[in-house]
């Protein structure tokens, strides 16, 4: 005889399965290009994010057993992931007290944020932040940071009673020169007790699971379209939604919709201002970046190649142009392209002009610097090593 807890385990299994089954429609809306290269990403998408569905909602949900895991990697991405970034975070509430203790690492851009519950899929608005050079730590980078309502000594967070996660960025310039962070996180108050499995908790997973990924990957493409109605324009997220999200601090991303048929190119100028950090990303309709492990995908403040006069110009298109800051479109036709100044003196907004392959030389300046296919391979194998350095593959 089938037992009642039998019966809803098998009737939230089918559930789930139904609901990715049902997802499929969100990857085939008329609004996203049909491309076959970008349907293919978006079915891929679905498929990527389940994993980081159930890691959010059933075995990494629980704040009185919280552990730090990494959100996105190179096989597992959404919501403009930044190529230089790693993001890691965990489960807490507003009540107990936590401790984070490990090694600082050494990214050149350092946030950490504590977070609310909100009205999006990555919650509400921030509670409190930490930066890099606001974290004390000792003579070999050791460092233990508290998350609490209460105050604690040295580094603290302040939590409030929405809080229901944290989360660390750590964004690398020198790909190959900066290590990630390692640390753990321990909830200090409590009876210590160690998590007990339950079928209401598999049933509960399963379906906040389902619901995220379907709601995830929704709100960003409905996201997007608001950008795309006006391609080549550089506007941040305020300008378009006053949503609260955990947002990184300390400067807002300006972000522009790219649509490239083959035989055109897309020329982005400006001169970027004095930053503590300053990147710029490259994605898909799906707000994917791309492959960044073998495609030059972004640049940065250690990476690109400036002018003379201080100018940075960036090319995108279908051909390889020769240009040291080129961003290949991987066979996707359309998509966004992201400018962080991160504690920017200055906001400069780049300007976009997009003109026939054929006439792109006539659009530059006679100087611009270029690249040779040597140097080219050495860019795309850098990458490569600083990416199996920051995941550890």
């Amino acid at each position: 005889m089938t037992k009642p807890y039998e019966k809803d385990l098998r009737e939230a299994w089918d559930r789930f399965c139904d609901d990715l089954k049902s997802a499929g429609d969100i990857a085939l809306r008329e609004t996203a290009s049909d491309n076959p290269v970008d349907r293919a990403a978006a079915f891929r998408l679905l498929s990527r994010n389940i994993g980081l569905a159930l890691a959010l909602e059933m075995e990494n949900s629980d704040p009185l057993h919280p552990e730090l895991l990494h959100y996105f990697n190179p096989i597992r991405k959404q919501g403009g992931d930044n190529t230089d970034a790693l993001y890691v975070g965990g489960p807490i509430n507003g009540t107990d007290t936590y401790r984070i203790s490990g090694k600082r690492g050494s990214s050149l851009y350092f946030g950490v944020t504590v977070v609310e519950k909100g009205e999006t899929p990555w919650g509400g608005g921030v509670a409190g932040t930490l930066f890099g050079d606001q974290i004390q730590t000792d003579e070999d980078g050791n460092f233990e940071l508290f998350l609490s309502p209460d105050p604690q000594p040295g580094n603290w967070i302040k939590t409030t009673p929405e809080t229901f996660r944290v989360t660390f960025r750590q964004f690398f310039a020198d790909w190959e020169g900066e290590s990630p962070m390692e640390a753990r996180i321990d909830r200090l108050t409590g009876d210590g007790a160690p998590p007990q499995l339950t079928p209401e908790h598999v049933v509960n997973g399963l379906a906040s699971a389902s619901h995220w990924l379907k709601w995830s990957i929704t709100y960003w493409a409905d996201m997007i379209e608001k950008w795309k109605v006006q391609p080549n324009k550089f506007l941040s997220y305020r300008q378009l939604d006053d949503n609260k999200i955990d947002a990184t601090p300390g400067g807002e991303p300006l972000i522009a919709y790219w649509m490239l048929p083959p035989d055109e190119a897309l020329i982005i100028r400006v001169t970027p201002p004095k930053a503590h950090y300053w990147a710029v990303e490259f994605g898909n309709y799906w707000w994917e970046t791309m492959d960044y492990r073998n495609r030059l995908a972004s640049t940065n403040c250690h990476h690109a190649v400036l002018e003379d006069n201080g100018e940075l110009i960036v090319v995108v298109s279908h051909t390889d142009p020769g240009l040291p800051n080129w961003l290949d479109p991987s066979g996707h036709s359309e998509g966004y392209i992201t400018f962080r100044w991160m504690m920017g003196d200055t906001c400069p907004i780049p300007q976009c002009q997009q003109v026939k392959r054929s006439e792109l030389f006539a659009h530059l300046p006679a100087s611009i610097k270029q690249i040779s296919p040597d140097q080219r391979r050495e860019q795309l194998a850098e990458r490569r090593r600083g990416v199996i350095k920051r995941f550890k593959w």
